[in-house]
């Protein structure tokens, strides 16, 4: 199969959908992998390194319309949907539940949209998800500590205080695999915690392994009110299989903030789970809402760029090597987990989240293979 990596073009996106050794073993199953020029160079691969190993460096159209599989990062813009050809297999991050114009291109455009974050384990985790959501969990706090700081336009906080002076509190909405390392970021940094969900067993677990140092609080509306009111720094850390995110603090909660305290909410991708959150980009991270610094970056783990090549390269491979292996079809039968992936299909959506969300007609995907 040829596979194709373009570069990435969303602002201050320097992931590579694949790092070299992830090219080599692809190369060595006797796949051709096509790699866009200069598309390693911000995770600090040069060309040469790809070369080096088999695969082959091209311009971007290339890129784009020649390969019958396309692995990159993150999902693609007007002008890169252009470049798409009908049957082509697009897996990246896609989150479309929030990205109506996004998915009538790619409906449009008659390819198969594979979406690493609904791959999904029988055990309910997230594979591909997972590695993206252990960084961006972990930058959030540390995002937003610096925030606080009065340089940065915050309210002059020191989150783990000093002694005689109070911590700050970090509140955690969503105790999922970005809630979970926001939490332990923040607990090393000594300030009060406390985090929200649904799942009363992932509250007890982690109520556990932080030795009750945290404050385990059910979501609900009161809880979230209370905790969002008394909060230096919110974490918004919610996750829905397929869907948009729920909005659970509301502009009148954001409202009763103080002035400097600061909104970071990781589920901007899927919608936001904080009404008055919108999308940023790195270049320009920050706005402010009745007082309040909100951090709306969709590709957080952007900023690090070396490290979250290697982490997401190490979850993508296994699955790239199964549909370059046996072809998409029969890598679907084989890997339920991977079926759970596919979006679209062929101008049909096949997510039910996805559908749901955006008010669109679902097809079963075992009714089009």
């Amino acid at each position: 199969m040829r596979i194709g990596v373009p570069r990435e073009t969303k602002d201050q996106e320097n992931r590579i959908g694949i790092v070299p050794d992830g090219a080599r073993t692809l190369c060595g199953r006797g796949h051709e992998v096509l790699i866009e020029r200069g598309a390693g160079l911000g995770s600090g691969f040069p060309d040469a390194a790809f070369e080096k190993v088999g695969a082959r460096i091209v311009d971007t159209e290339e890129a784009w319309s020649a390969p019958d599989l396309i692995m990159k990062v993150k999902e693609p813009s007007a002008r890169e949907v252009a470049f798409l050809r009908a049957g082509q297999i697009l897996y990246t991050y896609l989150h479309l539940a929030a990205a109506r114009e996004l998915t009538d291109a790619l409906l449009a455009a008659d390819v198969i949209g594979v979406a690493y974050e609904t791959i999904q384990n029988p055990d309910g985790s997230f594979p591909v998800l997972a590695p993206m959501s252990e960084v961006a969990g972990r930058l959030a706090v540390q995002i937003g500590v610096t925030l606080l700081q009065r340089d940065r336009g915050g309210k002059g906080l020191l989150v783990g205080g000093v002694p005689g002076v109070p911590r700050g509190r970090v509140t955690v909405i969503g105790a999922g695999t970005v809630g979970i390392n926001a939490v332990r970021v923040a607990h090393a940094l000594g300030a009060e915690v406390d985090v929200l969900d649904v799942d009363l067993k992932r509250l007890a677990y982690l109520y556990d392994i932080f030795g009750g140092e945290l404050n385990t609080l059910y979501s609900n509306r009161g809880n979230i009110e209370r905790s969002v009111a008394g909060t230096d720094l919110l974490i918004g850390a919610v996750y829905v299989y397929g869907r948009r995110a729920p909005r659970l603090v509301t502009r009148e909660m954001v409202a009763g903030m103080e002035d400097g305290s600061v909104i970071v909410d990781v589920a901007v991708d899927q919608g936001g789970c904080v009404e008055t959150i919108r999308v940023t980009s790195h270049s320009d991270p920050t706005y402010r809402v009745d007082g309040v610094i909100h951090y709306g970056v969709p590709n957080i783990p952007g900023a690090v760029p070396r490290t979250s090549t290697f982490a997401l390269t190490n979850a993508t491979l296994p699955y790239a090597e199964q549909i370059a292996d046996l072809g998409i079809e029969e890598a679907l039968r084989a890997s339920p987990e991977l079926a759970l992936g596919v979006n679209l299909w062929r101008g049909h959506v096949v997510c039910e989240g996805v559908a749901e969300s955006l008010g669109l007609p679902q097809r079963a995907l075992a009714e089009l293979l």
